[in-house]
């Protein structure tokens, strides 16, 4: 039995730009279901780029230049997500213990929460994706994946990216 009989597909030859479609809707797919959780629990204000942000900021917090610079966006940009971020109650500006002219942002708890709820998401959806194509070919797409992009797969500055 072939690969596509075993999956109940007859394959078809595809065309180049199909690749970026399918993973784009997959990523998309992912993202989605992601958002619809984090909405039932609470989150409903939170938009895909302000996943990537909460990322850059991490456990320590940065200074909005450094955020830009990890976003891939100017500052003013990030200056601009911070105040969403703020006005939401996932992030705050406070004093850099550091240099007391410079302000650090930081994640609240409710930053910090929403985080942690879409790491168990994400391995929610990944079993459910095992489930559906069987955990061999999804560590099969992993690695193929990871392959293909290398080192610098976990980029964060894809929101700035979709933006230009």
């Amino acid at each position: 039995m072939t690969e596509p009989e075993r999956h109940g597909r007859e394959r078809r030859e595809r065309w180049g730009f199909e690749l970026p479609l399918l993973l784009f809707a997959g990523f998309r797919s992912l993202i989605d279901q992601l958002h619809a959780e984090l909405a039932d629990h609470g989150h409903p204000d939170l938009r895909p780029a302000y996943g990537f942000a909460m990322q850059a900021i991490g456990r320590d917090g940065v200074t909005a230049s450094e955020l830009g610079r990890r976003l891939g966006v100017s500052k003013q940009a990030a200056g601009k997500t911070v105040d969403r971020l703020a006005a939401l109650g996932y992030a705050e500006r406070v004093a850099d213990p550091a240099d007391a002219r410079r302000k650090l942002v930081r994640l609240t708890p409710r930053g910090q929460d929403a985080l942690v709820l879409s790491g168990a998401v994400f391995e929610e959806l990944r079993g459910q994706w095992g489930d559906q194509l069987g955990q061999e070919r999804l560590t099969e797409l992993e690695d193929a994946l990871e392959t293909v992009v290398g080192p610098a797969a976990f980029r964060l500055d894809a929101a700035g990216w979709f933006a230009d």
